[in-house]
């Protein structure tokens, strides 16, 4: 048992240690310039090592968005929609948990440029997960629902990578807080919150 635990830590470092060179190879090279050899040497594993988890570069990137997803997934799956409306802080700080639970590889993420195949897959696959969690449990119409959401995971990927490639002196569960006001309150809601502050 012991010796499982170590393993399995061991499988999850490594499985770390992946995640986070392919992330900085992103910001370098485009994802089909990408090779095994890069992220292994990147990694600081060898290639072997690489295939004991993965066919290849398009198996890795697809468990990355599976977790990501899957994150995003339990952090908006038990919401209450009509609270969410009301007070959406619940959702936006679960969101900050995701990102402060491993805040060295969202960063590398995050700073990849928006219109990198992962990213746009990421936001695309955010909005329809959104979208059926939201649907049963809204009364705008279709239409209307997709350019809500469009605005709002799009906006939102927007703010968070402009924080990511910023000095962050600015803490992001105050980020999180503006991008949650601004999206269900509105700038005047962002403008009634700075007031009260004062």
């Amino acid at each position: 048992m012991q010796e499982e635990k170590k393993q399995d830590r061991r499988i999850v470092k490594t499985k770390k240690a992946i995640y986070r060179a392919f992330a900085q190879l992103l910001l370098e090279k485009d994802i089909n310039d990408i090779t095994i050899k890069d992220v292994a040497d990147r990694a600081d594993i060898n290639r072997k090592t690489f295939y004991n988890y993965y066919g290849g570069i398009y198996d890795l990137t697809g468990e990355i968005e599976n977790k990501i997803l899957e994150k995003f997934e339990n952090a908006i799956k038990d919401l209450d929609v009509n609270e969410l409306l009301h007070d959406p802080n619940e959702f936006f700080n679960k969101l900050t948990d995701v990102i402060n639970s491993d805040i060295d590889f969202y960063g590398h993420l995050m700073r990849v440029e928006s219109n990198s195949s992962l990213v746009v897959k990421l936001v695309t696959s955010m909005k329809n997960k959104f979208k059926e969690i939201i649907t049963p449990k809204t009364v705008l119409d279709e239409q209307t629902l997709d350019i809500v959401l469009d605005y709002v995971t799009s906006g939102m990927m927007t703010v968070y990578q402009h924080w990511f490639n910023s000095d962050r002196s600015q803490p992001v569960e105050s980020i999180s807080r503006a991008v949650s006001t601004l999206t269900f309150r509105g700038i005047n809601g962002l403008l009634e919150t700075a007031k009260s502050a004062e």
